[in-house]
């Protein structure tokens, strides 16, 4: 079923004014479209939907795989006041998703079927594989200003590889409404965006710890140059970096080409 404005800002109650919603049935990249718009001078909570995304981006220009109706995904323009610093954007926003989501009637955690879970930088999990994943990109020129990316899986598409199937996984809740997960997902965004422009990632670090996939274990980080390194994952800091301690030091963790792996 097609998201609908209507229907969503129905849901959104009062919060709709906050958001300027377009659905378009089908377009490359929701990133990219809003991307031109916030340059053109799109308002703050602009929100791109697309029915289908045929060319979806990811982290380290991985694409997001997923065939029409099989995913939840969108865009939304967020403008902070000059000078705030975006250090653990998008930690806060995998809360957002990782709340919106367990709150779904059905949704991962209130029918058993599966907790979610957060995985550094930018991944939601669901029974330990990927549910859904965000994409934070910052307009150029204009720092303050960031472009939300947020995919999530509704259900695995047919036509989806295998070893990608494998390390992947869904809603899969035959009557799920996606007007009603969009709204959900806007309005828990909403609250985490203000909590951030009024103190940044460090308020939410408890919370976001609590979620964490990996904390205190073992793990293996990779980059794209680079020997793979060892250690145990402590979790993240006030500013959202990785803490991962090796050889009795702890290191923080800031590039955002770095995977985790468990060891």
């Amino acid at each position: 079923m097609p998201a609908t404005i209507a229907a969503i800002a129905a849901r959104l109650g009062p919060v709709a004014r906050r958001f300027d919603i377009d659905v378009l049935d089908s377009c490359d990249s929701t990133n990219a479209v809003l991307l031109a718009r916030a340059e053109a001078g799109a308002p703050s909570g602009t929100v791109v939907i697309a029915n289908q995304q045929t060319a979806g981006r990811g982290r380290r220009g991985r694409s997001w795989f997923a065939s029409p109706g099989d995913s939840l995904t969108f865009s939304l323009l967020w403008r902070f006041a000059p000078g705030t610093a975006p250090a653990g954007l998008s930690l806060a926003v995998g809360l957002a998703v990782a709340q919106a989501l367990a709150e779904v009637p059905g949704g991962t955690q209130s029918a058993g079927a599966g907790n979610t879970a957060l995985k550094w930088p930018n991944d939601i999990l669901k029974d330990g594989r990927k549910l859904g994943g965000i994409l934070v990109e910052l307009l150029p020129g204009a720092p303050h200003a960031a472009v939300i990316g947020i995919g999530v899986n509704l259900r695995l598409a047919a036509a989806m590889p295998d070893d990608l199937r494998a390390a992947s996984a869904a809603l899969d809740l035959p009557d799920a409404n996606p007007d009603a997960l969009y709204a959900s997902l806007l309005t828990r965004l909403l609250e985490r965006l203000e909590q951030f422009t009024a103190g940044g990632f460090a308020p939410m670090r408890d919370e976001w710890t609590a979620r964490h996939a990996f904390q205190d274990a073992a793990v293996v980080l990779s980059a794209d140059f680079g020997a793979p390194r060892q250690g145990i994952c402590r979790g993240v800091d006030a500013d959202g970096a990785l803490l991962l301690e090796s050889d009795g030091r702890v290191e923080r963790i800031l590039s955002g080409e770095v995977s985790l792996r468990p060891a």
